[in-house]
């Protein structure tokens, strides 16, 4: 099964992200949602699996559980905001976010995944979101840039200003 995982959207659903997903069985939000549009927005690609972010708190998506956990092709996945790297939850595949940096790395036979941010809040420069796919117990992840991180309208007429 492939699964696309993003997090970090804050409202803002990238049209680059849904093409990269297009074709995927399930999708994987770990946080900073912003908006139950954005959700609408993934669940017309796949069936979506969200998160609540630090950022999503007092907001329409702040009902969002703050984990989920689920078992794919006998690999146990958990999806978290924001990951305690001290006490990682026991589990084959950790998704999560906040940072709104890329990571994939495997920390004593778990494999810890940040598909950056999908979004244009934030300090980062590149719009990413990531790919993971499970075939007969084993996974395999592929990070995805994007490209450069659009402006909300209010910042880019604010620089065009000076």
């Amino acid at each position: 099964m492939r699964v696309g995982l993003v997090s970090d959207t804050h409202g803002y659903l990238d049209e680059r992200v849904t093409t990269l997903l297009h074709g995927v069985g399930l999708i994987l939000h770990a946080g900073d949602v912003g908006t139950l549009a954005v959700l609408d927005g993934l669940e017309a690609i796949a069936p979506v699996r969200a998160v609540r972010g630090n950022n999503d708190e007092g907001r329409e998506t702040g009902d969002l559980p703050l984990t989920i956990d689920l078992e794919l092709g006998g690999l146990k996945i958990h999806v978290v905001h924001i990951l305690d790297r001290r006490n990682p939850p026991a589990a084959n595949i950790v998704v999560f976010g906040h940072s709104h940096r890329m990571l994939l790395e495997e920390r004593a036979g778990t494999v810890l995944v940040n598909p950056g941010a999908a979004g244009r809040q934030g300090f980062h420069s590149v719009v990413s979101a990531a790919l993971l796919e499970v075939i007969d117990g084993r996974a395999e992840v592929r990070l995805a840039e994007l490209g450069p991180r659009s402006r909300p309208a209010r910042a880019a007429a604010a620089a065009g200003s000076r």
